[in-house]
């Protein structure tokens, strides 16, 4: 899996911020921003995240590159409806030269199941090369290829999409596939809005955890992980 943060807004921080102090100042925006630009805002986001005044923080956007990912792996991502994707697409792009399989770690580290899903794996290629060689269209030859075929989209979501991506997607009772790219992605963001994204992760980071009796039982070493991220 590859995961790169391709775009984000400049400077995020100052970005919420900007648009928070819009709310409560009679200023105009020429002027709010000269002060912002000079000024430390973690005070002051501080504040407004503590209010749950959590509307500003759709100012700042980060676009993603996914790549290395099954398409079961996006087929979760794109129910996150606050977003934007562009996703390869198996309709338009002939597949006989991309062999790329996902194999989940449980079967990976099971010889004899390893060996069957590659096998399996490479017949189904095999006989999706065959249907577009025998003039099948590749929107039709594409219903034999299973849900590990490999992907790649790009995502763009908000700030505010962010944090409650991660709460639910970084959590241990994520799929791991998912969970592995949320991780990666928060990485990333955290990098460019060190302050926004402090306590983002599952929920147990910041407080009790949500899955009630479905937890992992790890909340400690769950919220050290993501501190330290």
């Amino acid at each position: 899996m590859k995961v790169i943060l391709l775009k984000h807004t400049p400077e995020p921080e100052k970005t919420v911020t900007l648009a928070a102090k819009l709310c409560y100042s009679p200023s105009a925006i020429g002027e709010l921003k000269k002060k912002v630009r000079g000024s430390s805002t973690e005070k002051f986001l501080a504040r407004i995240l503590k209010m749950g005044h959590l509307s500003v923080l759709e100012h700042a956007s980060f676009t993603f590159g996914i790549e290395g990912v099954s398409r079961a792996m996006t087929h979760q991502l794109v129910r996150h409806r606050l977003a934007s994707y562009s996703q390869q697409s198996q309709r338009y792009v002939d597949l006989r030269d991309f062999k790329e399989f996902i194999v989940p770690p449980s079967i990976k580290n099971n010889p004899k199941a390893s060996k069957k899903f590659r096998d399996f794996a490479k017949t189904i290629h095999g006989f999706y090369s065959e249907l577009v060689e025998n003039g099948i269209p590749k929107e039709d030859a594409r219903y034999i290829l299973p849900n590990a075929a490999g992907t790649r989209i790009i995502v763009t979501m908000n700030a505010r999409e962010l944090l409650h991506f991660f709460t639910l997607r970084c959590c241990e009772r994520a799929q791991w596939e998912i969970r592995d790219a949320a991780t990666r992605m928060l990485s990333l963001a955290k990098k460019k809005a060190p302050f926004i994204f402090a306590d983002a992760g599952p929920s147990c980071v910041s407080g009790p955890c949500s899955e009630g009796e479905m937890t992992c039982g790890k909340p400690r070493q769950i919220r050290e992980k993501f501190k330290n991220l």
